[in-house]
């Protein structure tokens, strides 16, 4: 008897995807977004088991399909398939985060979460919320 082949994300997986897709999504990874990423992998409780070494390999898959025709699509079936619902709300507000973390929001970076909020269902009142947070959070003086 064979053994199933296991989920191609983990449900940590995803939340990392969605926080590479946010920052790639302009063609430039900044540091400020990629220093966000690892900052959320080593300190949130989601994350408390996460082999931080599979961030490299999950960017990979991300940046492998960005350069797809139908990339983004295939990036949102893996994240459905893969990230229980209870956790959309969770992907998008760490995306929202990844977003801010350089002070500029380019048009490239507000149409992917404006995706996202789609994709993963997000109700625009919860999205508008998260947002308001995300920016607050990274006011400067």
């Amino acid at each position: 008897m064979s053994r199933p082949e296991p989920h191609p994300l983990t449900p940590e997986d995803c939340l990392v995807a969605m926080m590479v897709a946010v920052s790639a999504s302009d063609g430039n990874m900044r540091t400020s977004e990629l220093l966000k990423i690892q900052s959320a992998v080593n300190h949130l409780p989601i994350f408390g088991k996460y082999d931080v070494d599979r961030i490299q390999t999950v960017s990979r898959v991300v940046l492998d399909l960005f350069e797809q025709e139908d990339g983004l699509d295939a990036l949102f079936g893996l994240i459905r398939d893969n990230l229980p619902a209870r956790l959309h709300e969770t992907a998008y507000a760490m995306a929202c985060d990844v977003a801010v973390a350089d002070g500029k929001l380019p048009e490239t970076e507000l149409r992917i979460l404006e995706e996202m909020r789609y994709e993963l269902d997000i109700d625009r009142l919860h999205a508008a919320a998260i947002e308001r947070g995300a920016r607050a959070r990274h006011m400067t003086l």
